[in-house]
Protein backbone atom coordinates (compact mmCIF):
# COMPACT_ATOMS: atom_id res chain seq x y z
CA UNK A 1 0.00 0.00 0.00
CA UNK A 2 3.29 2.22 0.85
CA UNK A 3 4.75 1.77 -2.96
CA UNK A 4 1.22 2.37 -4.08
CA UNK A 5 0.35 5.29 -2.43
CA UNK A 6 3.76 6.76 -3.77
CA UNK A 7 3.53 6.15 -6.96
CA UNK A 8 0.15 7.94 -7.02
CA UNK A 9 2.04 10.58 -5.71
CA UNK A 10 4.19 10.79 -8.19
CA UNK A 11 1.93 10.71 -10.60
CA UNK A 12 -0.46 13.59 -9.09
CA UNK A 13 2.52 15.62 -8.63
CA UNK A 14 3.66 15.63 -12.34
CA UNK A 15 0.12 15.57 -13.53
CA UNK A 16 0.17 19.19 -11.92
CA UNK A 17 2.96 20.41 -13.01
CA UNK A 18 6.19 19.35 -10.61
CA UNK A 19 9.30 18.93 -11.73
CA UNK A 20 10.31 15.20 -12.01
CA UNK A 21 12.88 15.37 -9.48
CA UNK A 22 10.95 16.91 -6.78
CA UNK A 23 8.19 14.48 -7.19
CA UNK A 24 10.11 11.49 -7.38
CA UNK A 25 12.27 12.81 -4.55
CA UNK A 26 9.38 13.59 -2.31
CA UNK A 27 7.66 10.41 -3.40
CA UNK A 28 10.75 7.95 -2.81
CA UNK A 29 10.95 10.15 0.66
CA UNK A 30 7.57 9.13 1.99
CA UNK A 31 7.72 5.29 0.66
CA UNK A 32 10.97 5.76 3.06
CA UNK A 33 9.48 7.07 5.73
CA UNK A 34 6.24 4.65 5.73
CA UNK A 35 8.19 1.77 5.11
CA UNK A 36 11.12 2.24 6.73
CA UNK A 37 13.49 -0.22 4.51
CA UNK A 38 16.12 2.25 4.32
CA UNK A 39 17.06 5.07 7.07
CA UNK A 40 15.64 8.25 6.18
CA UNK A 41 20.00 9.76 7.80
CA UNK A 42 21.36 8.04 3.97
CA UNK A 43 19.06 10.40 1.88
CA UNK A 44 21.57 12.98 1.75
CA UNK A 45 24.77 10.37 1.61
CA UNK A 46 22.63 8.47 -1.10
CA UNK A 47 22.25 11.77 -3.35
CA UNK A 48 25.77 12.68 -3.10
CA UNK A 49 27.08 8.71 -4.03
CA UNK A 50 24.59 9.30 -7.02
CA UNK A 51 26.53 11.94 -8.55
CA UNK A 52 29.76 11.16 -7.64
CA UNK A 53 30.65 9.59 -10.60
CA UNK A 54 33.72 10.25 -13.57
CA UNK A 55 31.17 9.23 -15.96
CA UNK A 56 28.56 11.88 -15.49
CA UNK A 57 31.40 14.45 -16.34
CA UNK A 58 30.94 14.10 -19.99
CA UNK A 59 27.60 15.14 -19.92
CA UNK A 60 28.63 18.70 -19.91
CA UNK A 61 31.74 18.30 -21.77
CA UNK A 62 29.28 16.97 -24.76
CA UNK A 63 27.07 19.84 -24.70
CA UNK A 64 30.11 22.13 -24.51
CA UNK A 65 31.51 20.79 -27.41
CA UNK A 66 27.84 20.63 -30.11
CA UNK A 67 27.61 24.22 -28.68
CA UNK A 68 31.45 25.22 -29.94
CA UNK A 69 30.87 23.21 -33.02
CA UNK A 70 27.71 25.29 -34.07
CA UNK A 71 29.25 28.68 -32.72
CA UNK A 72 32.27 28.27 -34.87
CA UNK A 73 30.58 27.48 -37.70
CA UNK A 74 31.56 24.07 -37.93
CA UNK A 75 28.67 21.96 -38.21
CA UNK A 76 27.83 24.07 -41.22
CA UNK A 77 30.78 22.58 -43.06
CA UNK A 78 29.79 19.14 -42.03
CA UNK A 79 26.59 19.81 -43.65
CA UNK A 80 27.97 21.22 -46.29
CA UNK A 81 30.07 18.30 -46.36
CA UNK A 82 26.73 15.59 -46.30
CA UNK A 83 25.35 18.00 -49.22
CA UNK A 84 28.47 17.71 -51.78
CA UNK A 85 27.87 13.99 -51.14
CA UNK A 86 24.42 13.14 -51.39
CA UNK A 87 23.23 16.55 -52.94
CA UNK A 88 23.43 15.25 -56.52
CA UNK A 89 20.70 12.63 -55.83
CA UNK A 90 16.81 12.70 -55.77
CA UNK A 91 15.91 14.03 -52.55
CA UNK A 92 19.46 14.99 -52.23
CA UNK A 93 19.41 17.96 -49.95
CA UNK A 94 16.78 15.88 -47.71
CA UNK A 95 19.26 13.39 -46.86
CA UNK A 96 21.76 15.37 -46.85
CA UNK A 97 20.30 17.34 -44.11
CA UNK A 98 19.21 13.66 -42.24
CA UNK A 99 23.21 13.08 -42.70
CA UNK A 100 23.96 16.45 -41.00
CA UNK A 101 21.53 15.45 -37.72
CA UNK A 102 23.90 12.27 -37.58
CA UNK A 103 27.12 13.82 -37.95
CA UNK A 104 26.01 16.46 -34.92
CA UNK A 105 24.90 13.54 -33.60
CA UNK A 106 28.40 12.41 -33.22
CA UNK A 107 29.40 14.93 -31.34
CA UNK A 108 26.59 16.67 -29.48
CA UNK A 109 24.90 13.41 -27.84
CA UNK A 110 21.97 15.55 -27.45
CA UNK A 111 18.12 15.34 -29.71
CA UNK A 112 16.93 18.57 -28.81
CA UNK A 113 20.20 20.34 -29.65
CA UNK A 114 20.68 18.56 -32.82
CA UNK A 115 17.24 19.86 -33.90
CA UNK A 116 17.89 23.09 -33.15
CA UNK A 117 21.24 23.48 -34.59
CA UNK A 118 20.51 21.65 -37.76
CA UNK A 119 17.30 23.30 -37.82
CA UNK A 120 18.57 26.83 -38.04
CA UNK A 121 21.00 25.77 -40.54
CA UNK A 122 18.69 23.98 -43.01
CA UNK A 123 15.11 25.16 -42.73
CA UNK A 124 15.12 27.87 -45.55
CA UNK A 125 17.11 25.47 -48.01
CA UNK A 126 14.59 23.30 -47.06
CA UNK A 127 11.17 25.08 -48.18
CA UNK A 128 13.57 26.78 -51.21
CA UNK A 129 14.01 23.29 -52.20
CA UNK A 130 10.12 22.94 -52.52
CA UNK A 131 9.76 21.24 -48.78
CA UNK A 132 6.25 22.53 -46.87
CA UNK A 133 7.57 23.89 -43.98
CA UNK A 134 5.84 21.90 -41.39
CA UNK A 135 7.00 18.25 -43.43
CA UNK A 136 10.71 20.14 -43.24
CA UNK A 137 10.40 20.41 -39.46
CA UNK A 138 9.17 16.91 -39.48
CA UNK A 139 12.30 15.93 -41.32
CA UNK A 140 14.78 17.97 -39.09
CA UNK A 141 13.03 16.62 -36.14
CA UNK A 142 13.26 13.17 -36.90
CA UNK A 143 16.84 12.77 -38.02
CA UNK A 144 17.86 15.16 -35.12
CA UNK A 145 16.07 11.85 -33.03
CA UNK A 146 19.93 10.11 -33.52
CA UNK A 147 20.98 12.51 -31.20
CA UNK A 148 21.11 10.01 -28.42
CA UNK A 149 20.86 6.87 -30.40
CA UNK A 150 24.35 7.72 -32.22
CA UNK A 151 27.27 7.32 -30.42
CA UNK A 152 28.05 9.27 -27.98
CA UNK A 153 24.78 9.77 -26.03
CA UNK A 154 23.65 11.25 -22.83
CA UNK A 155 20.63 8.41 -22.54
CA UNK A 156 23.67 5.65 -22.84
CA UNK A 157 25.21 7.56 -20.35
CA UNK A 158 22.96 7.45 -17.93
CA UNK A 159 21.19 4.18 -18.69
CA UNK A 160 24.96 2.61 -18.02
CA UNK A 161 25.09 4.36 -14.93
CA UNK A 162 21.68 3.55 -13.51
CA UNK A 163 22.30 -0.02 -14.34
CA UNK A 164 25.93 -0.66 -13.95
CA UNK A 165 26.88 -1.15 -17.54
CA UNK A 166 30.26 0.82 -19.01
CA UNK A 167 28.98 3.72 -21.99
CA UNK A 168 32.26 2.03 -24.00
CA UNK A 169 30.29 -1.16 -24.30
CA UNK A 170 26.79 0.74 -24.96
CA UNK A 171 28.74 2.97 -27.07
CA UNK A 172 29.62 0.13 -28.90
CA UNK A 173 26.45 -2.03 -29.40
CA UNK A 174 24.67 1.32 -30.21
CA UNK A 175 26.34 2.00 -33.35
CA UNK A 176 24.35 -0.04 -35.77
CA UNK A 177 21.40 0.54 -34.87
CA UNK A 178 21.74 4.35 -34.34
CA UNK A 179 23.28 3.91 -38.10
CA UNK A 180 19.94 1.86 -38.81
CA UNK A 181 17.78 4.51 -37.62
CA UNK A 182 19.78 7.28 -39.58
CA UNK A 183 19.12 5.01 -42.64
CA UNK A 184 15.23 4.18 -42.03
CA UNK A 185 14.67 8.51 -42.22
CA UNK A 186 16.35 9.07 -45.00
CA UNK A 187 14.68 5.28 -47.35
CA UNK A 188 10.93 7.17 -45.62
CA UNK A 189 11.85 10.79 -46.87
CA UNK A 190 12.85 9.32 -50.18
CA UNK A 191 9.56 7.28 -50.42
CA UNK A 192 7.72 10.37 -49.54
CA UNK A 193 9.39 12.62 -52.03
CA UNK A 194 8.46 9.78 -54.97
CA UNK A 195 5.03 10.67 -54.35
CA UNK A 196 4.91 14.00 -53.35
CA UNK A 197 7.72 14.75 -55.41
CA UNK A 198 8.70 18.08 -53.22
CA UNK A 199 12.25 17.73 -54.01
CA UNK A 200 12.89 16.46 -57.79
CA UNK A 201 16.23 17.96 -58.56
CA UNK A 202 19.03 15.32 -60.17
CA UNK A 203 22.50 16.93 -60.17
CA UNK A 204 25.54 15.49 -60.68
CA UNK A 205 28.10 14.00 -58.83
CA UNK A 206 30.99 16.41 -58.67
CA UNK A 207 34.38 15.18 -57.35
CA UNK A 208 36.24 18.16 -57.31
CA UNK A 209 33.51 19.81 -55.22
CA UNK A 210 33.50 16.90 -53.11
CA UNK A 211 37.20 17.37 -52.59
CA UNK A 212 37.06 20.80 -51.79
CA UNK A 213 34.12 20.15 -49.36
CA UNK A 214 35.65 17.82 -47.55
CA UNK A 215 38.80 19.59 -47.14
CA UNK A 216 36.81 22.66 -45.82
CA UNK A 217 35.46 20.10 -43.09
CA UNK A 218 38.42 18.42 -42.16
CA UNK A 219 37.98 19.90 -38.91
CA UNK A 220 34.66 19.59 -38.27
CA UNK A 221 34.88 15.78 -39.25
CA UNK A 222 38.41 15.36 -37.24
CA UNK A 223 35.76 15.62 -33.57
CA UNK A 224 33.69 12.81 -34.19
CA UNK A 225 36.17 10.66 -35.23
CA UNK A 226 38.19 11.59 -31.99
CA UNK A 227 35.80 11.05 -29.75
CA UNK A 228 34.31 7.54 -31.57
CA UNK A 229 37.71 6.69 -32.45
CA UNK A 230 39.30 7.14 -29.02
CA UNK A 231 36.46 5.47 -27.64
CA UNK A 232 36.13 2.42 -29.64
CA UNK A 233 39.91 1.72 -29.92
CA UNK A 234 39.77 1.90 -26.00
CA UNK A 235 42.56 4.89 -26.03
CA UNK A 236 39.74 7.48 -24.06
CA UNK A 237 37.13 6.30 -21.80
CA UNK A 238 33.95 8.34 -22.96
CA UNK A 239 34.80 11.21 -20.42
CA UNK A 240 38.61 11.63 -21.59
CA UNK A 241 37.13 11.99 -25.41
CA UNK A 242 34.33 14.34 -24.40
CA UNK A 243 36.97 16.85 -22.78
CA UNK A 244 40.34 16.40 -25.81
CA UNK A 245 36.80 16.49 -28.15
CA UNK A 246 35.34 20.04 -26.36
CA UNK A 247 39.06 21.20 -26.10
CA UNK A 248 40.17 20.83 -29.77
CA UNK A 249 36.81 22.26 -31.31
CA UNK A 250 37.91 25.43 -28.86
CA UNK A 251 41.24 25.99 -29.98
CA UNK A 252 39.61 25.36 -33.70
CA UNK A 253 36.84 28.06 -33.28
CA UNK A 254 39.88 30.22 -31.63
CA UNK A 255 42.32 29.56 -34.51
CA UNK A 256 39.75 29.96 -37.09
CA UNK A 257 38.68 33.44 -36.01
CA UNK A 258 34.64 32.32 -35.62
CA UNK A 259 34.83 31.91 -32.03
CA UNK A 260 35.42 34.94 -29.29
CA UNK A 261 36.02 34.61 -26.10
CA UNK A 262 32.84 36.73 -24.80
CA UNK A 263 31.04 33.50 -26.05
CA UNK A 264 32.12 31.24 -23.43
CA UNK A 265 30.00 32.69 -20.45
CA UNK A 266 26.98 31.32 -22.98
CA UNK A 267 28.29 28.37 -23.63
CA UNK A 268 29.26 27.37 -19.98
CA UNK A 269 25.55 28.13 -19.07
CA UNK A 270 24.09 26.04 -21.46
CA UNK A 271 26.48 22.61 -20.28
CA UNK A 272 25.58 23.96 -16.60
CA UNK A 273 21.55 24.42 -17.35
CA UNK A 274 21.76 20.89 -18.77
CA UNK A 275 23.63 19.38 -15.67
CA UNK A 276 20.98 21.11 -13.66
CA UNK A 277 18.10 19.23 -15.36
CA UNK A 278 20.26 15.95 -15.42
CA UNK A 279 22.05 15.47 -11.98
CA UNK A 280 19.23 15.73 -9.58
CA UNK A 281 17.23 13.32 -11.69
CA UNK A 282 19.84 10.57 -11.71
CA UNK A 283 20.70 11.04 -7.78
CA UNK A 284 17.01 10.59 -6.73
CA UNK A 285 16.15 8.14 -9.21
CA UNK A 286 19.38 5.71 -7.98
CA UNK A 287 18.16 6.20 -4.66
CA UNK A 288 14.57 5.53 -5.70
CA UNK A 289 16.06 2.06 -7.70
CA UNK A 290 17.77 1.45 -4.43
CA UNK A 291 14.69 1.50 -2.08
CA UNK A 292 12.69 -0.78 -4.87
CA UNK A 293 15.09 -3.34 -4.77
CA UNK A 294 15.08 -3.60 -0.87
CA UNK A 295 11.72 -3.99 -1.21
CA UNK A 296 11.74 -6.79 -4.06
CA UNK A 297 9.49 -4.61 -6.16
CA UNK A 298 11.51 -5.72 -9.50
CA UNK A 299 11.21 -9.57 -8.19
CA UNK A 300 7.45 -9.45 -7.42
CA UNK A 301 6.84 -7.34 -11.14
CA UNK A 302 8.89 -9.85 -13.18
CA UNK A 303 7.05 -12.67 -11.68
CA UNK A 304 3.29 -10.72 -12.01
CA UNK A 305 4.41 -10.26 -15.59
CA UNK A 306 5.84 -13.89 -16.76
CA UNK A 307 2.15 -15.28 -14.85
CA UNK A 308 0.41 -13.22 -18.24
CA UNK A 309 3.18 -13.64 -20.78
CA UNK A 310 3.87 -17.05 -21.89
CA UNK A 311 6.78 -16.75 -24.02
CA UNK A 312 10.35 -14.42 -24.77
CA UNK A 313 8.11 -12.80 -27.68
CA UNK A 314 5.45 -11.88 -25.70
CA UNK A 315 7.53 -10.20 -22.76
CA UNK A 316 9.57 -8.45 -25.56
CA UNK A 317 6.41 -6.74 -27.10
CA UNK A 318 5.15 -5.92 -23.76
CA UNK A 319 8.61 -3.60 -22.87
CA UNK A 320 7.89 -2.26 -26.81
CA UNK A 321 4.80 -1.19 -25.70
CA UNK A 322 5.63 0.08 -22.00
CA UNK A 323 8.44 2.35 -23.86
CA UNK A 324 6.66 3.57 -26.84
CA UNK A 325 3.92 4.83 -24.44
CA UNK A 326 6.47 6.14 -21.82
CA UNK A 327 8.37 8.18 -24.28
CA UNK A 328 5.09 9.71 -25.38
CA UNK A 329 4.20 11.25 -22.00
CA UNK A 330 8.07 11.78 -20.90
CA UNK A 331 11.41 12.40 -21.52
CA UNK A 332 14.11 10.07 -22.02
CA UNK A 333 16.31 10.41 -19.05
CA UNK A 334 13.29 9.99 -16.20
CA UNK A 335 11.86 6.59 -18.10
CA UNK A 336 15.47 5.40 -17.84
CA UNK A 337 16.05 5.97 -14.56
CA UNK A 338 12.38 4.38 -13.87
CA UNK A 339 11.87 1.41 -15.94
CA UNK A 340 15.53 0.57 -16.49
CA UNK A 341 16.13 -1.04 -12.93
CA UNK A 342 12.16 -2.18 -12.86
CA UNK A 343 12.57 -3.17 -16.46
CA UNK A 344 16.18 -5.17 -16.28
CA UNK A 345 15.02 -8.33 -14.44
CA UNK A 346 12.35 -8.91 -16.44
CA UNK A 347 14.41 -9.13 -19.82
CA UNK A 348 17.60 -11.40 -17.94
CA UNK A 349 14.42 -13.91 -16.83
CA UNK A 350 14.00 -14.29 -20.59
CA UNK A 351 17.85 -14.66 -21.34
CA UNK A 352 18.35 -10.94 -22.74
CA UNK A 353 21.56 -9.94 -22.96
CA UNK A 354 21.58 -6.60 -20.37
CA UNK A 355 23.21 -4.25 -23.44
CA UNK A 356 21.49 -5.49 -25.92
CA UNK A 357 17.94 -4.38 -23.19
CA UNK A 358 19.90 -1.15 -22.86
CA UNK A 359 20.05 -0.47 -26.82
CA UNK A 360 16.50 -1.95 -26.93
CA UNK A 361 14.99 0.63 -24.56
CA UNK A 362 17.09 3.53 -25.41
CA UNK A 363 15.73 3.41 -29.69
CA UNK A 364 12.35 2.37 -28.80
CA UNK A 365 11.77 5.68 -26.23
CA UNK A 366 13.54 7.37 -28.68
CA UNK A 367 10.07 7.93 -30.95
CA UNK A 368 8.87 9.96 -28.34
CA UNK A 369 11.09 13.15 -29.63
CA UNK A 370 8.44 12.77 -32.28
CA UNK A 371 5.47 11.79 -30.86
CA UNK A 372 3.18 14.09 -29.07
CA UNK A 373 2.23 14.67 -26.40
CA UNK A 374 5.41 15.57 -25.31
CA UNK A 375 7.60 14.95 -28.24
CA UNK A 376 10.26 17.27 -27.36
CA UNK A 377 11.67 17.74 -31.02
CA UNK A 378 8.13 18.58 -32.52
CA UNK A 379 8.15 21.78 -29.60
CA UNK A 380 11.64 22.80 -30.68
CA UNK A 381 10.95 22.33 -34.35
CA UNK A 382 8.05 24.73 -33.22
CA UNK A 383 9.37 27.18 -31.40
CA UNK A 384 12.38 27.93 -34.04
CA UNK A 385 9.76 27.42 -37.17
CA UNK A 386 6.77 29.30 -35.47
CA UNK A 387 4.77 26.41 -36.72
CA UNK A 388 1.92 24.87 -35.23
CA UNK A 389 3.03 21.20 -33.29
CA UNK A 390 -0.32 19.17 -34.47
CA UNK A 391 1.07 20.20 -37.95
CA UNK A 392 4.64 18.97 -37.55
CA UNK A 393 3.26 15.73 -35.81
CA UNK A 394 0.94 15.26 -38.63
CA UNK A 395 4.38 14.78 -41.45
CA UNK A 396 5.99 13.28 -38.86
CA UNK A 397 3.67 9.82 -38.44
CA UNK A 398 5.41 7.96 -41.03
CA UNK A 399 8.79 8.43 -39.54
CA UNK A 400 7.69 7.30 -36.43
CA UNK A 401 6.55 4.04 -38.11
CA UNK A 402 9.86 3.74 -39.89
CA UNK A 403 11.45 4.09 -36.47
CA UNK A 404 8.70 1.85 -34.85
CA UNK A 405 9.70 -0.78 -37.70
CA UNK A 406 13.76 -0.54 -36.54
CA UNK A 407 13.14 -0.91 -32.62
CA UNK A 408 11.13 -4.29 -33.73
CA UNK A 409 14.43 -5.64 -35.77
CA UNK A 410 16.45 -4.40 -33.29
CA UNK A 411 14.24 -6.26 -30.36
CA UNK A 412 14.09 -9.44 -32.33
CA UNK A 413 17.33 -9.83 -33.63
CA UNK A 414 19.90 -8.93 -30.66
CA UNK A 415 22.90 -9.81 -33.10
CA UNK A 416 22.85 -5.96 -34.50
CA UNK A 417 23.28 -5.01 -31.29
CA UNK A 418 26.16 -7.25 -29.98
CA UNK A 419 28.02 -7.81 -32.96
CA UNK A 420 29.94 -4.91 -32.50
CA UNK A 421 31.21 -5.60 -28.49
CA UNK A 422 34.85 -6.50 -28.12
CA UNK A 423 33.85 -9.36 -25.66
CA UNK A 424 33.88 -13.02 -25.77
Amino acid sequence: MAITLSFLLIVVLLVVGVPFWVSLGLGTTIMLATTSVLPLTLIGEALFDGVDSFALIAIPLFILTGDVMVRSKLAYDLLTFAESTFGSLRSGFGTSTVMGCGLFACVSGSDAADAAAIGRITMARLQERGYPKAYACALVASGACTGILIPPSIAYIIIGLVLGISSSTLFQAAFIPGVLVLIAVIVTNVLINRVYRYESSVGKFNFMNWLSAMNKAKYALSIPFIILGGIYSGIFTPTESAAVAAAIAIIMGLVRGTLTLRQFPAMLGTSARVCGVILPIIAIALLFAQALTVMDVPQKFVAGVMDIATNPAQVILLMLVIFVIAGCVMETGPNIVVLGPLLLPLAEKIGMDPVHFCVMMVTTLGLGFITPPFGLNLFVMSSLTRTPVAAIAKHAFPFVIAMMIVSLIIAFFPQISLVTLSRP
